[in-house]
Formats: C-alpha cells, structure tokens, sequence
C-alpha cells in the first residue's frame, strides 16, 4: 500500500509542473503505467471512470439547458441501455435507443414566451427519418405505414415555437408508435394541458416517454420498432415546487394515472436527478381540462 501511495503522490506532483496541453497525453501514459503495476486496483478504478464517462456523455452541455440544475434523466434500465444516444435538438433533446428503435425519453423546458410563439407557428406533417443514427438504429417512414399507429411525438409539435424547432419535431427519433384514438383525444388533451400550467404557473420542465411492460412487446415495420405499453409525461413547474407523472396505457381510453415522480421512476427504468428527493412524493388531484 505504501508503494502505491508513494507512485500516486510522486506522480501528482509531477503532474502539477507540466504545461496543461501536455496533461492528456500524460494522463494516457500514466494510466498505462497504473494499469500493468497494479492491474486489480485499476480495474476497479476503471469501472467507476467508465460509469462517470457515460455519465458526462449523456449530459452534454448543447444538451443540459433542457433538465434542471442540468441533469438529464438517468436509465437504470439494463436491458435498454445498450445502443443509447444523446440527440440534441433546439428545442428539446431525446435519448434514443437502438434496441428500441425510438426514444426512451424527450426532455422539454417550457417558458411562457416560446409557447405564445408557438401558437403561431404552423405545423409542417413533415415527418422523417433520423439520418444521424447509425443504419438500423433508427425507425422509417415505411416501419410506421399501415401499421395501424399514429407517429407520436414525444415532444410536441404544440410546443415548437420557431420553424428549426417545429421542423426537428417531426424526426421519427421523437415518435413512438401511439394509438391513433389515444394520440389524437386524450394525449393532445394531456399536452394541451401541460402548455397552460406552463403558461399561467411559470417555466416548466417536462420529460416525455414510452414504457414497455411486459415479457411479448409487439413491434411494428422491418425494422421492429418497439410498440409502447404506456406513455408518462413528468412535469416540474420549479417555480412553484411542483412535481408530478401522468401515465397513460397505449389504448384508445379516456383514463389518465396521476402519480409521484417515485412512482414513475420505480415502473419506469428512470431516474430524475434534477427534481428535488423532497417533491418526489407529492402528486396532484388531476389536470385542468382533462
């Protein structure tokens, strides 16, 4: 122990003398060193750097402005995790899945004026394919059509505010296969609502996604787009220490499920770092308009 303490400290103090644009490369070598000398304490090391990796890569700066305090959601969903993407839009960001085919969430920061905005902005129907995914990570046109799903946004076309934002809303990196009876009444209604507890309550944080429950999913295309079991909204008005999940079945059906964000992220596979542990708990009696 004392010979690796001894290594650690010298190296330190080596490192503080060399010019900053030579501190990567030092880094590498030092790394190497670390790793041939004491191979199962590095490994254990190595572990933890690769989860902090992962970590810093999914909260991309382009991409923090979207989730509180600038921490995106978290997937602790094992099966899920393999094949994820960080894609950063102007107005949202969506980590998308490869196993999947879709997104696994859409994260949203809704302020009173981009909604005004947004209320003037014509919707385009110009659906398409995300061409930054790698070639069979991602849905096409031809996996939605006669399918018997709707193309649902996850984050909506109702919030896009400016033609870029409206335009990247229609990448099918945001949609999920959705009943069309769903899509059209009771989720527009839930996303109408939202936009209003933003506008009248202040800016507001708003995460969107598929779950999938259940051992036979069905999915839809050549592609094998996974079909979503439920759809959950989480909102977080900050101003007003307010937090809360809606959960709603994949089905042609008027019913919505008020939950806690605990809740939500025990069914869902998520965690939400960024909403205080304190507001977790709380839910609220239902939403106005629905």
């Amino acid at each position: 122990m004392q010979s690796w303490m001894r290594w650690r400290t010298d190296n330190k103090t080596l490192m503080a003398s060399l010019p900053h644009a030579f501190e990567f490369n030092y880094c590498l070598a030092i790394l190497a060193r670390a790793i041939t000398a004491y191979p199962m304490r590095m490994k254990r090391l190595l572990a933890v750097l690769l989860v902090a990796v992962a970590t810093y890569a999914s909260a991309a700066p382009e991409c923090r402005q979207f989730s509180p305090s600038g921490q995106p959601p978290v997937l602790a969903n094992a099966k899920l995790a393999a094949k994820t993407r960080m894609l950063c839009y102007s107005d949202f960001a969506v980590l998308h899945s490869g196993v999947t085919h879709g997104p696994l969430w859409s994260a949203e920061y809704l302020t009173r004026a981009h909604l005004m905005a947004a209320k003037g902005e014509l919707r385009t129907n110009r659906f398409h394919a995300e061409t930054t995914l790698p070639e069979g990570e991602g849905a096409t046109l031809a996996d939605y059509r006669k399918s018997g799903y709707d193309r649902g946004h996850m984050s909506p076309a109702g919030d896009q505010w400016n033609d870029e934002a409206m335009a990247e809303s229609f990448t099918l990196a945001n949609m999920v296969p959705q009943n069309p009876t769903n899509n059209r009444r009771l989720w527009a209604h839930i996303e109408e609502a939202v936009r209003r507890m933003a506008i009248d309550g202040g800016d507001t944080y708003v995460v969107t996604g598929p779950m999938f429950t259940g051992r036979q999913l069905k999915t839809i295309g050549a592609t094998g787009v996974f079909v979503p079991t439920q759809l959950f909204k989480v909102v977080y008005v900050q101003s007003q220490q307010l937090a809360f999940a809606i959960v709603v079945n994949n089905e042609a059906t008027n019913r919505y499920d008020v939950e806690s964000v605990h809740e939500l992220e025990a069914a869902s596979g998520l965690r939400f770092p960024g909403i205080p542990e304190s507001l977790k708990d709380k839910r609220i009696g239902g939403l106005n308009g629905v």
